[in-house]
Order: structure tokens, then C-alpha cells, then sequence
């Protein structure tokens, strides 16, 4: 693994490069670094929603996401390197199976709101949406494993059901729920 940083302004990146794990420089724009950044914002936009009251298990669960992405942010910054372990996409199926459990079937299209921590959720699931295409764009130049990739699909699943879970969350025992789209088409088709 590449040195440790001991200072943050560094001067080296004025050039428009950066430097991987394994010490070689690359351009800010690569794929890479673009795939690398994605996976940095969803970590920080779990950090923001980890701000928010929600059940302990969530609270865990959160925690451990940040864990692992981490682990795939260091694993794309040394190429040829693996961090993110197979296991770490089983344990999203299992969350993802005990959290469905919970939730009643959807019968409509939800909106990407509700309570705030449900819309943090929301943002979380795009973000790793988008850190998955930039994964795959990467995986069309160079070889990876498939874990990043299964991972950042997998989480974006999650982080739909935990919106779901969030907005019927309240910390005063209530229970809220979904925000429902009004399609004109569906209420239509529902009044012939």
C-alpha cells in the first residue's frame, strides 16, 4: 500500500494529477479517479444521513457500509489490488432480505421523499448509481473483479429499501410512510 499522507496540502496534484496506491500518477480526469471520487461522495453522503435518527440496526448497518466502501475506494486506488471481500456483498443480500421483510409489497412508484433521512437515503441510493457506472466505464478499459461492481449495485438496492424503512421511522413510535407518485396514466387507467 502507498505511503500515508503526513500533510494534506501537498502541491503535487497542481498539474492536474494524482497519485494511486501503488505510488504511480494519473491523470484527475481517469476513469478511475472518477470511479474512485463517486465511491468518496456516497461514503460522505452516508456520513450526512448517519446524522439523522433512525433504528440501531440501521445505524450499524450504515456504519459498516462505510467501512466497506472504504475498503473499495483503497481497492481502486491500487490496481490490480483486492480489498472488498465476496462476503461483503453477501452481507447487503442478507440486509436487503430482513429489511424487505419489514416493508408492505409496493403497489406504486415511490418518490424520492418522505422524511429527511428517508431523502438522504435517496440521494445515497443515485450516488452509488452513478459510482456504479463510473465502476463499469473503468471495467471497460481495465480488468477488475466483479465484487465493486456487485457491491454498488447491490447497495443502491439497500439504500432503497432503508429509504422505505426510514420514512416509516419516527423516533416518537408513529409510523409514517412512502411518498407516492400520482401518475395522471395510472389514475386514469384506475377510473375506466
Amino acid at each position: 500500500m502507498g505511503q500515508r499522507l503526513t500533510q494534506i496540502a501537498t502541491r503535487t496534484g497542481d498539474d492536474g494529477s494524482t497519485g494511486l496506491g501503488d505510488n504511480t500518477r494519473v491523470s484527475k480526469s481517469s476513469l478511475r479517479i472518477h470511479a474512485m471520487g463517486d465511491v468518496d461522495e456516497l461514503n460522505s453522503n452516508i456520513g450526512v444521513l448517519l446524522c439523522e435518527a433512525m433504528p440501531d440496526g440501521v445505524r450499524e448497518l450504515l456504519v459498516e457500509i462505510q467501512h466497506q466502501l472504504f475498503n473499495l475506494g483503497g481497492e481502486l486506488s491500487i490496481p490490480g489490488f483486492e480489498l472488498l471481500k465476496p462476503e461483503a456483498v453477501l452481507a447487503l443480500d442478507a440486509a436487503l432480505a430482513e429489511h424487505n421483510a419489514t416493508l408492505p409489497r409496493l403497489q406504486e412508484f415511490i418518490l424520492p421523499a418522505g422524511s429527511r433521512a428517508a431523502a438522504l437515503a435517496h440521494v445515497c441510493r443515485t450516488v452509488a448509481r452513478r459510482a456504479e457506472r463510473a465502476v463499469v466505464a473503468l471495467e471497460g478499459e481495465e480488468a477488475l473483479k466483479d465484487t465493486p461492481r456487485q457491491y454498488l449495485n447491490r447497495l443502491s438496492d439497500l439504500m432503497f429499501v432503508l429509504a422505505r424503512v426510514l420514512n416509516r421511522y419516527r423516533s416518537d413510535g408513529s409510523v409514517g410512510d412512502d411518498v407516492y407518485w400520482k401518475s395522471q396514466k395510472l389514475a386514469q387507467a384506475a377510473s375506466e
